[in-house]
């Protein structure tokens, strides 16, 4: 008995002078490494992240001598400690910048140098501007994650978040003046219902239009281009008309001319000509198009729901609809080009779209209005049938009340 104490003591004692280095083994991290006896927090969020999967150490990034057992030991040597800003962007760009290093992972390595040409990198770089954002800043410290996971603060939905956290400071924009409700318009916006609430990760975020390293505002003649690189269809109807000309020749800030910039929305169809009017004024001409091509618009709107609408009684009227439906696909392709081709401003390719639009749509409501005639008619028909079905009960009930009368007993 006294023995197996002993041995237990023994073991107890064992287990409780191996250092915390060799209990991280199993989260990743080399038992020599005694720095994790001390860093404890660093280690617990060190270990979840893409370095430590790698076989990425404390000493890689911060130097000193990892099997050095006290301090000032541990310290000695190429120990960095904590990296300025500065010093962690070129910490990071080591690695980064290294193909040799980079292939086996396929990612970039020039981040470095689109940082140095971005707004944040010279402000950092250039003027050592404390305020500025470094690597770590967007990227996460010691637990960093690779950018298709969700847990990443640079995971697309969560990218707008990450900008906003500078972006939204009123007191920190203040010293640049910056505005600060880019990202309360950006999460109402067209682009912001379809991140947030339809999970639709193609769609732009911050870096989708401002850049991730490189990060700068579009210049005026470079919006137009920007947007195209999403909007393919629209950048080519924008780019042949007149705007776009304008656009490349910097006399119109491209598509912001009639969108918003983190606001985005498309136009109503009865806002056409109040959008063109707030650059064009009361030029009668302008003024003229511009309700041409809001007129078509909104008629080929409102066929469209007529349209729609139409499908829908034929539906529940039990009528065969496949053929009615082929031709309404057909007035929505029709309809989506109509919103391609108003940014060419060609009124003679809208109205061959919007007859071909209004002609299906006027064909629909026929067929829709002759299947409610039909099922008219057969109520009408079934009238006489009703009629007769009645008179015929209430005179066989009659004709039983006067028999039971004359047996002598009309309560029976």
């Amino acid at each position: 008995m006294i023995r197996a104490l002993l041995g237990l003591a023994l073991a107890a004692g064992v287990l409780a002078a191996r250092p915390a280095a060799a209990r991280a083994q199993g989260h990743g991290i080399d038992s020599t490494y005694r720095c994790v006896v001390c860093h404890t927090t660093e280690r617990d969020a060190f270990v979840v992240g893409v370095h430590a999967e790698h076989g990425i150490h404390c000493a890689d990034c911060h130097g000193g001598d990892p099997t050095a057992r006290d301090l000032p030991a541990a310290h000695r040597g190429r120990f960095i400690g904590k990296p300025g800003k500065v010093a962690t962007a070129r910490l990071c760009g080591s690695c980064h910048s290294d193909p040799n290093k980079m292939r086996q992972y396929g990612i970039p390595t020039g981040e470095l140098a689109e940082f140095r040409t971005s707004r944040h990198g010279q402000l950092l770089l250039l003027k050592n501007d404390p305020n500025a954002p470094t690597c770590t800043d967007c990227h996460g410290t010691h637990t960093i994650f690779p950018p298709d996971d969700a847990r990443s603060q640079v995971y697309p939905a969560n990218i707008p978040g990450t900008c906003a956290r500078c972006h939204s400071d009123a007191k920190l924009m203040g010293k640049y003046n910056l505005r600060t409700d880019q990202f309360a318009q950006y999460r109402a916006s067209a682009h912001g219902v379809a991140l947030y609430h339809k999970q639709n990760f193609a769609t732009p975020t911050c870096v989708g239009c401002h850049g991730a390293h490189s990060a700068l505002p579009p210049q005026v003649t470079e919006i137009a281009s920007v947007c195209a690189r999403c909007h393919q269809l629209v950048g080519q109807e924008f780019g042949g008309g007149p705007h776009g000309a304008a656009a490349r020749a910097g006399k119109m800030p491209g598509c912001l001319a009639c969108h918003s910039n983190h606001g985005t929305h498309r136009v109503p169809p009865d806002s056409i000509a109040a959008v063109c009017q707030k650059c064009h004024g009361s030029d009668t001409r302008i003024r003229t198009m511009a309700l041409d091509i809001q007129q078509r618009v909104a008629q080929a709107t409102a066929d469209m729901t007529s349209a729609e609408r139409a499908i829908g009684q034929l539906s529940l009227a039990g009528e065969r609809v496949g053929d009615y439906r082929f031709r309404y696909e057909s007035a929505l392709t029709d309809y989506l080009q109509i919103a391609l081709v108003q940014h060419s401003l060609d009124l003679q390719r809208l109205d061959d779209l919007t007859r071909r639009v209004r002609s299906i749509s006027v064909d629909l409501d026929a067929a829709a209005e002759a299947s409610a005639e039909r099922r008219w008619e057969h109520k009408l028909v079934l009238l006489p049938v009703w009629f007769l079905a009645l008179s015929a009960l209430a005179l066989a009930l009659l004709t039983l009340r006067t028999l039971k009368e004359a047996d002598g007993d009309p309560h029976d």
